[in-house]
């Protein structure tokens, strides 16, 4: 096994499982899960051939789901559940799994919130701490948001540290995306120092699906639908109008899978810019040259851009960080509609254009029906691995089956559109764009 994608264990599993499962295949009832189910990280039969024929062993994640012996014993172990960074859809329903599988399944009863972050373990913020049960979440999957509130920035991790011991936690279960988890993990180094038995478990947050090793997180489905339905109303303005110009912009800080994802649902988009790919505004090949020649020949188009896209063209970017440490980005929405504006002014054309960013809306949606299953089972399988003293890692999903990865993998590095996927491949051929927009 590649040491790198070892999960860490707290120590030996003692406690017989509450959940009753079965060890023996055939007699109609789940089987538990062992340690050394894999799933592997490249399933083609060229990798497999590959591995047979050098001798090495494939890449592969530890499968998630429920083990036969726990590490904590459910009537003596207390969880503390935090939510951090942005909204996204599906946070209220993590929460909501989370209570009802410790409460109902392993018989967990002292289950705490921790409000507005990282920064509600600091009693400098004075935030409280509210006790969870299953009749005060019975309800909060109906709304966006969530119950616990949330906050961007670093907090001293001592501190951290210094509240789980006050609090007797056994289990934390974070629930944010690269900034969280990248906290996640300095909170369990600090854990792992002071010789303490907390299990640190991450349930990846990330709205623009770009967290590494983990093909799918929990509100890109939401997202991708709701952009669905804005690109649809943008298009009929846009085709309402003598050369009429939609131009939305949708979120993806570093990776342009929704801007992706939305425009390959509706088939009505003309462009697509994502951070992914560089594109030129002026010259032969230039997108503004492009755009002309659609509205030329079709008198209306519809442009989709990531908030990351095009971020060169801002001079004297600073590149200072957020509170999370993301790069803050420049409106490349705005920059956009003034550049179109400026040179369709100035070649004397008759135009309309429209510019719409939607992106608070949709952070803070409900999450829709595919969000709130996998939301549910990504609970579920965070808190299997929890009670089994797993720590220092976040649950993922990888070849259609739910993982453990260990949190250093998960944030080594954003996942971004591949250029030469299949993915980008469908866009271009719906959308009819250049393969290259650059002179």
């Amino acid at each position: 096994m590649n040491a790198e994608f070892e999960v860490k264990v707290l120590g030996k599993g003692t406690v017989k499982s509450p959940l009753h499962l079965s060890n023996h295949k055939g007699d109609g009832v789940f089987d538990y899960v062992n340690d050394d189910d894999r799933v592997l990280y490249n399933a083609s039969l060229e990798n497999f051939k590959r591995c047979k024929e050098t001798g090495e062993e494939p890449i592969s994640f530890e499968k998630a789901g429920p083990r036969e012996f726990l590490f904590f014993e459910p009537a003596k172990t207390k969880v503390a559940i935090v939510t951090c960074g942005g909204l996204c859809p599906g946070l209220n329903n993590v929460i909501r799994s989370l209570v009802n599988q410790l409460f109902y399944r392993y018989g967990v009863k002292r289950i705490v919130g921790i409000k507005y972050g990282y920064e509600g373990f600091i009693s400098d913020y004075n935030h409280d701490v509210i006790d969870l049960t299953p009749q005060m979440v019975e309800n909060i999957h109906l709304s966006g948001g969530t119950i616990l509130g949330s906050s961007r920035g670093n907090q001293d991790v001592s501190k951290i540290v210094d509240t789980l011991e006050m609090l007797n936690i056994n289990i934390l279960f974070t629930i944010g995306g690269d900034g969280t988890l990248r906290g996640a993990h300095a909170i369990y180094e600090e854990i792992t120092k002071r010789n303490l038995k907390i299990s640190v478990a991450g349930v990846p947050k990330t709205i623009d699906n770009d967290i590494n090793l983990i093909d799918k997180s929990f509100g890109f489905e939401t997202a991708s639908a709701i952009a669905n339905e804005i690109i649809m109303n943008a298009h009929n303005e846009a085709e309402g109008a003598y050369n009429g110009i939609a131009l939305i912009k949708l979120m993806g800080r570093d990776s342009g899978f929704i801007a992706a994802n939305a425009a390959l649902s509706i088939q009505e988009v003309n462009f697509v810019l994502v951070p992914e790919m560089e594109f030129d505004l002026y010259g032969p090949h230039g997108f503004l040259k492009v755009l002309r020649k659609r509205l030329e020949e079709r008198h209306h188009a519809m442009i989709v851009v990531a908030e990351g896209a095009g971020q060169y063209f801002f001079e004297n970017n600073d590149q200072r960080p957020d509170a999370s440490g993301n790069v803050k980005h420049k409106d490349i929405g705005v920059y956009l509609k003034e550049k179109i504006t400026e040179e369709f002014e100035a070649k004397g054309m008759n135009f309309s254009i429209k510019y719409i960013d939607p992106s608070y809306i949709i952070r803070s949606a409900a999450a829709n029906a595919i969000d709130s299953k996998f939301c549910s089972v990504l609970a579920q399988n965070a808190v299997h691995a929890a009670m089994a003293g797993k720590t220092d890692f976040v649950v993922g999903h990888w070849n259609n089956c739910f993982t453990l990865l260990p949190i250093p993998k998960a944030v080594e590095k954003r996942k971004k559109i591949d250029l030469e996927s299949e993915l980008w491949w469908n866009v271009l051929e719906t959308t009819g764009q250049p393969v290259s927009m650059k002179d």
